[in-house]
Order: C-alpha cells, then structure tokens, then sequence
C-alpha cells in the first residue's frame, strides 16, 4: 500500500462446496460489505489496492475463494503472505460440513460437486476435503453448517460482522454441547464437565436444563466446579492474551457433558460470563439443548 491508498478490512470466505458460501456472501453484501465472487487468488493484492484509492475507497472487502479457482491451496497462501507484507491482515472464514450435509444438499438441487469429474459424488468431496485441510487448519474461523438451515447461518454471520468495526479485538463463542451427539467440528477449545454430577439423575431437575436457576445451583454448589471455573478462568485468560497478540479474531469454546442439557449449559454461561469479565466479546450457543 502507498501513501495515496487506505488499508481495507478483508475477509476472505472459503470452504467446502455445498456449505454455505453464497449464503454468507450475500449476509455480508446486505451488511455492506463490497463482495466479490470466485476471484482467483492470485488477485487478491490487486483487489485489496483498486479498494484501498483514497478517492474511491472501499472500507470492507469480501471475497470469495473456492477449488474453482486452479492452484487453490498455494495461490491462495502466496496471495494472504503478499497482504500481509502489504500491511493489510485479511480474516479467513472457512465454511464447513459434513459428508452426509454435504450429499444431501448436491442431491436436492441435482448439480455436480466440481471435483466429482467421471467419479462419484463422495469421491468429489473427498479430493476437495484433501485440497482445503491446510486452508481450514489456518483459518480464523471454521463455521460448521451441518445442521443450519440459510436462516441460521446468516444469523450466524450477523453475529460475527453485524457490528464489526475491523478492529482485531478478539470475540469468542461459548458452544454447549452433548457428547452422544458428538463433537463440535468448528471448535477450537474442548472443556468435558462430566466430572461433575448429573442432574438428570434428580427427578426434578430431569425435566429442566442449564439456563434454570435449580440446575445451575445444583451444578456450581458440586464439589470442584467452582476450583473448575476459576482454573480454567486464568487458562483462558492466558490463551485469550496469547491468541490477541497473534492477531486470532475468533475463538470457540465448546463444553460438553452427555447430552448438552444440564451441566455443560450451565458452565457454559458461567464461563461466558467470565469472558465478558475480561472485556472479550462473547455469543452463546447451546447445540444440542432440545434435541432429546
């Protein structure tokens, strides 16, 4: 960038095939971002100069990236390595799914996936899945879309970008969740809390969940909770210090107890609360509350 150019906020939507791209293309046009679609990485530099001219500057970029465009994994590492000498620091948001959403989703609109080539649908899947591991291993934030609807994960995308200002402030998610269910793929931070007694062995908290004041009560007064949440307080503290100072914007906490009803929803709010404490910017979710 030169003294005649501004810096744009950049964010860089990637992904699986089928997982929701478009959906979070337009969420960010309708917030005001200057989307762009399928640009080859290689273009990316080029992009972020034409939106950085003071006369016609654009503030917020988006740009969407996908196996369409050839050399996907290098290009596209070479491309965000070439902003960040530039001086401008793009956000990478990864929209993920699974296999069977996946399927489902090319099968109810009768198109191909782009690898497929003469091979089957899964094959397709699994040489895109090979070709964006290293892409999603870096990404700022993973997205799992498996069991959202476009409704959901435009909300979703609200939440992050509604009130973003391009700060690098880090924001956190607080994800409950059971573990018969599995685990959350997007997470990036797993807490079990099965360590601590089950309130759905209380007939009268069996019927209730975490965000009721008696199965919150039951759960903190249990013997180590309490020592649980203050411990894991300053592990977090740590981590959310660490995670700033190496410019991660996003972070997903997920706790887990076995069915995602009492205990981890109960901790989950409890470790929010901490969260906000320190001034990071928090959303809750509670994955499977319901599901029963």
């Amino acid at each position: 960038m030169t003294a005649e150019t501004k810096v744009p906020d950049i964010v860089i939507v990637t992904g699986m095939s089928g997982a929701g791209r478009s959906t979070a293309a337009k969420a960010l046009e309708d917030l005001d971002w200057f989307v762009v679609d399928n640009l080859p990485p290689g273009l990316l530099a080029t992009m972020a100069d034409l939106g950085g001219r003071v006369k016609d500057a654009v503030p917020r970029i988006a740009v969407v990236v996908d196996v369409r465009s050839r050399a996907f994994t290098d290009d596209l590492h070479s491309s965000i390595e070439e902003l960040e000498a530039r001086g401008v620091h793009p956000r990478v948001v990864f929209l993920e799914a699974s296999d069977a959403a996946l399927v489902r989703r090319f099968e109810s609109v009768r198109r191909p996936h782009p690898l497929q080539g003469d091979g089957t649908l899964t094959e397709g899947i699994g040489r895109e899945r090979q070709l964006v591991r290293e892409v999603r291993a870096e990404a700022d934030l993973v997205l799992d879309t498996s069991d959202l609807n476009v409704h959901q994960l435009r909300a979703k995308i609200v939440g992050f970008f509604g009130n973003d200002t391009g700060e690098s402030r880090l924001r956190a998610t607080v994800l409950s969740f059971g573990y018969k269910y599995g685990l959350p793929v997007d997470a990036d931070l797993v807490v079990d809390c099965r360590f601590l007694p089950n309130p759905h062995w209380v007939p009268e908290l069996r019927p209730k969940t975490g965000r009721d004041a008696p199965v919150r009560d039951y759960v903190l007064a249990q013997r180590g909770a309490k020592e649980f949440l203050d411990a894991y307080t300053e592990v977090l503290r740590l981590l959310t210090d660490g995670y700033e100072r190496e410019g991660k914007h996003y972070v997903t906490l997920a706790v887990g107890c076995t069915g995602g009803k009492h205990r981890s929803v109960a901790m989950a709010e409890q470790l929010a609360s901490r969260l906000r404490d320190e001034g990071i910017e928090v959303q809750v979710a509670h994955r499977d509350l319901g599901r029963e």
